[in-house]
């Protein structure tokens, strides 16, 4: 039996919610756009330590994934608010007994290095 690449065989559903999630800001966006719409300069203010240029990158992840949806209001200057899809509201659920366990289990778990990788 020969190896292949993801591409020739379907991938697990775990793997498939991993590449929308995955990363270290993808997580964060998800629980602020859970609280409802949000603007760019909102989202920056709250997820302190995250760059411009990073949090577009990922938002628009999110937004190709399906789970985020960005609106532009034609207003001057333009105002543009991001959301969360009724795909991305399903998996923000999905997410919550994850983020229970961590919270249940935080001081079990090893000290780990803090990243500043995207």
């Amino acid at each position: 039996m020969s190896e292949s690449g993801d591409a020739d065989h379907p991938a697990c559903g775990m793997s498939i919610a991993i590449d929308v999630v995955g990363g270290k800001w993808r997580l964060h966006l998800m629980w602020v756009l859970g609280g409802g719409p949000v603007r760019f300069g909102d989202i920056r203010r709250l997820l302190t330590g995250v760059s411009e240029k990073v949090l577009a990158e990922n938002l628009r992840h999110l937004q190709a994934s399906g789970v985020v949806h960005r609106e532009i209001y034609p207003e001057i200057p333009p105002r543009v608010e991001y959301s969360l899809t009724p795909l991305g509201v399903e998996l923000n659920r999905a997410l919550r007994p994850l983020e229970r366990w961590g919270d249940a289990h935080r001081d079990e778990i090893p000290a780990r290095p803090r990243t500043t990788t995207a």
